[in-house]
């Protein structure tokens, strides 16, 4: 089985930007779809981005549309989130996650591991 290990988040301020990335070991890395997930304060875990298992495809949430871009590198295992604008409201725990399905999903539940997460905190 893969595990995904999240590294590069911080403090920023509002506008900045941050590139969050996700290493993962064990498995075959091109075999799953990987998505990245936040989870603010006393909130749920909600998805943030997906990418496919070659990289052709990626989805995003409205709220980061045209903001993080989520791309991969399967000769590294290697995913990233690269973070630009940053607004307060994207403060949170980032996950990075991995999916077995053909098309990684936008819930938790279709998703099979997960990383310990990442802090991004961003003031205004």
């Amino acid at each position: 089985q893969v595990q995904p290990v999240e590294s590069g988040g911080g403090l920023v301020q509002a506008g900045g930007s941050l590139t969050l990335t996700c290493a993962a070991s064990g498995g075959t890395f091109s075999s799953y779809g990987m998505g990245w997930f936040r989870q603010a304060p006393g909130k749920e875990r909600v998805f943030v981005a997906a990418i496919s298992r070659r990289g052709s495809n990626t989805y995003y949430t409205d709220s980061v549309k045209g903001r993080f871009t989520i791309s991969r590198d399967n000769g590294n295992n290697i995913v990233y989130l690269q973070m630009n604008s940053l607004k307060p409201e994207d403060t949170a725990v980032y996950y990075c996650t991995c999916s077995q399905g053909l098309i990684p999903g936008r819930s938790p539940s279709e998703y099979n591991y997960w990383g310990q997460g990442t802090q991004v905190t961003v003031s205004s």
